[in-house]
């Protein structure tokens, strides 16, 4: 690190915030971290609380939890627990203690520090769509591998929508660009595109000290700074079931060794990686995800971890996955249950099986959207872009999704619910009476223009003004609106000395060969 590195400071702040971002091509709702305040489903009595914690606690203390990592295994065994190759059994006892130092709400800190997030707590965060490999939009009317461009168009979405929080994965995989050298390219352009909070993969130590370091610089940070508090994240995912591997483990342990956040999310389809039964899933899912978090808590005590859950169900027919099923929220809603039981965040997502931006496609988004609202989810990822399940990012969906995102924002705004006698307008009731109506009312007037919401993409006009108009369907209008936001993006500010900066570690870690790959 320069010595005029640890001097900078990023020149973004509110003049980040306030800078153009595709222009003024649709009215949509301020930057802000939406509060969830409605009570959250509670599927399960007390009785089933206790019942799904004990078959975790079961599964860790009886079956074991196998470990890919020879170092997590060192520490392990270090704390006391019980080894048999690379077999892991827990003390209940144990993983109550270490689970139980993780706080409950944290913050993360992106270059833009007015773009901080509040992760716990009844805040509510939305993400993009993280790591399809594949790309489809209505110009190209087929299924496509990714690019860095279409990468790009979509952290320009991302940036540009309000409702949007954080940046996860690579919104496409740039399978145009060499492995080794991919998360160089991808992480530069989130930090130039975007100066929302970023998020690395957990797939070797490479890539993980590259993207940390990435970060710091364009955050204008030294490294104490760094590690004082979260500025970026991990998701990593368990090998269900009942399995880490060793990479993702290795990344967390990297991260929680300097101060990152961590989120922790198994993967059981039930009936395929998991029990058919969703309580056996949910019972399973957490033991996967407990036992990872008491590891990094043992190593960092305090860390931010959050726990994630993706338990959705197969297709019994064809074992392919479903999404947005009754079966995958009520296991969302049961997660949340047993997440504040433990006393962590949570994350969830918004995810779909259909292929192309049609109405399965929301009718199984929204299901998985509004049951991350009804768990308490405090992280949703892939809340806008993704199709096939998880197999094709679209900027289409993304913009569609973005709008059940704002209602969703709008849904929990505690103006609509307020009772004060201006909301209850017997003033107005009585002015109209028996007869009239309240259109032209002095009430009414002065409220028209922010008493509902007002969307950005559905279109109200009747069938005969829709007709008339080009009789243009959804997927239709998002598409013109993608390329009318793309056209006008302007990159929020960023020192030029930082960018210069950034450039400089990306074509040095490329002359050194990046990343190891096995291709």
């Amino acid at each position: 690190m320069t010595d005029n590195t640890a001097r900078r400071r990023r020149g973004g702040g509110r003049a980040g915030a306030a800078a153009r971002r595709g222009g003024d091509v649709i009215e949509q709702m301020p930057w802000r971290l939406p509060v969830n305040i409605d009570r959250p489903t509670e599927p399960l009595g007390p009785e089933g609380v206790e019942a799904i914690h004990e078959g975790a606690m079961r599964i860790l203390e009886e079956v074991g939890v196998a470990f890919l990592n020879t170092e997590a295994l060192g520490i392990l065994r270090e704390a006391g627990c019980k080894i048999d190759g690379d077999i892991v059994r827990f003390d209940r006892h144990w993983i109550k203690e270490m689970v139980g130092k993780a706080p409950s709400t944290f913050t993360i800190t992106p270059r833009n520090t007015d773009r901080e997030l509040t992760v716990g707590g009844n805040t509510m965060l939305f993400g993009n769509v993280s790591s399809p490999p594949n790309y489809w939009d209505m110009s190209i009317g087929k299924k496509v591998p990714g690019t860095r461009e279409m990468c790009a168009n979509l952290l320009k979405l991302t940036q540009y929508f309000n409702c949007i929080h954080f940046a996860g994965g690579y919104p496409v995989e740039p399978v145009d660009i060499h492995a080794s050298v991919r998360h160089l390219d991808v992480l530069y352009d989130k930090l130039t595109i975007t100066d929302k909070a970023m998020h690395a993969y957990s797939l070797g130590k490479e890539r993980v000290e590259d993207v940390m370091e990435m970060v710091r610089i364009a955050g204008g940070l030294t490294e104490e700074e760094f590690q004082a508090k979260p500025r970026m994240y991990t998701n990593i995912n368990s090998t269900s079931p009942l399995k880490h591997d060793h990479p993702m483990i290795d990344g967390c342990l990297r991260l929680a060794r300097r101060g990152q956040a961590i989120v922790v999310t198994p993967f059981t389809l039930a009936g395929a990686m998991a029990p058919v039964t969703m309580a056996g899933a949910v019972a399973q899912s957490l033991a996967e995800a407990l036992c990872a978090i008491a590891l990094f808590q043992y190593v960092k005590p305090g860390i931010p971890c959050v726990i994630g859950t993706f338990t959705s169900n197969v297709d019994m027919k064809s074992g392919a996955p479903a999404f947005g099923t009754p079966e995958y929220m009520r296991a969302t809603q049961m997660t949340g249950q047993m997440a504040r039981f433990y006393g962590l965040p949570m994350r969830s997502s918004g995810v779909c099986a259909a292929n192309v931006p049609d109405g399965q496609a929301m009718w199984e988004t929204s299901n998985s959207l509004w049951a991350s609202v009804q768990s308490g989810t405090n992280m949703v990822y892939h809340a806008a872009g993704w199709l096939e399940g998880g197999l094709i990012a679209s900027p289409e969906k993304f913009i569609m999704d973005c709008e059940v995102l704002q209602q969703i924002q709008r849904y929990m705004e505690p103006e609509i619910t307020a009772t004060g006698p201006d909301e209850i307008a017997l003033d107005a009731i009585k002015s109209v009476g028996n007869e009239g109506h309240f259109f032209g009312i002095k009430h009414t007037q002065d409220r028209y223009t922010s008493a509902f919401y007002q969307p950005f993409l559905s279109d109200w006009k009747n069938y005969e003004g829709w007709e008339v108009a080009g009789a243009i369907w959804t997927p239709e209008r998002a598409h013109h609106m993608f390329k009318e936001i793309v056209a006008n993006f302007e990159e929020p500010p960023m020192d030029i000395a930082i960018r210069d900066e950034l450039a400089d570690f990306v074509a040095r870690r490329k002359s050194e060969g990046g990343a190891p790959t096995d291709f």
